[in-house]
């Protein structure tokens, strides 16, 4: 910075001035500054600058899984409105393992950032970690919470499983429970969402007995699964109800591979429904009924909830959003497979 406020002829405190906001210096010094870029090349680190301030203009934001389309869409909403805020949004991916969210933490704190959007592993995270964090910045989780105090943004599973429970029992047999990894907490409020919304209709509830994994491999696990299931003599009902639609993509391809054809009829064999609206799922073949996240509201709520607690926006709405815990509504999504 000393050596391009040589070259250019003016203070440094100006470039300094110039480079956090163009417009807050003169035309015509912005006009010398601007040539000046481009005669030389001249960018500041801005990891470098970042470390000398008290506060950045960096947000941290983890994900389990940086191929899911859901964790795609969310942070590319997130991004936006951020980098609209003048925030820059660094993703990093804890690839589904406690030791690269640990690093993601780390990395996070050498960076100084600002604050972080977290979807954690939950099951696995190293709690006293992402505690430690909290108290240095502030985080608001995404999609599945650490634990019931923390500032949250997510789909209320509880609603979305009582909306497609009550269809499924409505227009079929009752829907039997696919269960999913033990990778986060909604493997475990999901099931219990299901018990709770079977119980409401005072019918009794069919969990199937899957193997303990701990895989983000959630395709896999339903397709190995569904082989297994149909080889000792097939689900208990002929409608089954899967945690997410990642794990229906499996069991839909499993009992295809089977012979057996999905979807809503007599000449059906089995009903097949998922969880989340996954941007794939009306693609599949049969297309997935589902009920669906909001995955842009997801975003936008959990960008502004930080920028709040970052002071960057006075007010908010009255109501969850000020209590830091939002739990969104899900819309049922009908199609072919149920």
């Amino acid at each position: 910075m000393e050596d391009f406020a040589e070259f250019v002829g003016l203070s440094r405190p100006t470039i300094s001035k110039y480079f956090n906001d163009p417009k807050s210096v003169r035309g015509k010094t912005r006009d010398l500054i601007e040539v000046a870029i481009k005669q030389s090349g001249f960018r500041p680190n801005i990891f470098a600058v970042n470390l000398n301030r008290r506060r950045t203009n960096i947000l941290g934001i983890i994900i389990p899984n940086s191929t899911d389309p859901f964790y795609m869409a969310l942070t590319r909403r997130i991004e936006l409105i951020a980098n609209e805020a003048g925030f820059l949004a660094f993703v990093l991916s804890s690839d589904g393992k406690p030791e690269m969210e640990d690093r993601a933490i780390e990395t996070f704190k050498s960076m100084n950032v600002a604050g972080a959007i977290i979807a954690p592993l939950g099951v696995d995270s190293h709690k006293d970690r992402l505690a430690a964090l909290g108290e240095s910045i502030p985080l608001v989780y995404v999609d599945s919470p650490l634990d019931g105090t923390s500032y949250f943004v997510g789909t209320d599973n509880r609603q979305s499983f009582q909306l497609i429970v009550d269809y499924l029992c409505r227009s079929g047999e009752r829907p039997c429970y696919f269960g999913m990894p033990t990778v986060n907490m909604n493997a475990r409020t999901r099931k219990q969402a299901y018990l709770d919304s079977m119980a409401q209709l005072n019918l009794e509830p069919v969990t199937i007995d899957l193997d303990e994994q701990k895989s983000w491999d959630f395709e896999r696990f339903g397709f190995e699964q569904t082989q297994r299931i149909l080889k000792d003599g097939g689900f208990p009902t002929r409608t089954v109800l899967c945690a997410n639609d990642r794990v229906a993509f499996g069991v839909i391809a499993a009992a295809y591979q089977a012979g057996l054809k999905i979807g809503h009829g007599a000449a059906c064999d089995l009903r097949v429904a998922g969880h989340d609206d996954h941007p794939l799922a009306r693609y599949a073949c049969p297309p997935i009924t589902t009920v669906g996240q909001n995955y842009n509201e997801i975003g936008r709520l959990a960008i502004e909830l930080l920028l709040h607690k970052l002071g960057e926006i006075d007010n908010l709405p009255q109501g969850e959003l000020m209590t830091g815990r939002i739990l969104l509504k899900a819309e049922l999504q009908l199609r072919q497979s149920a």
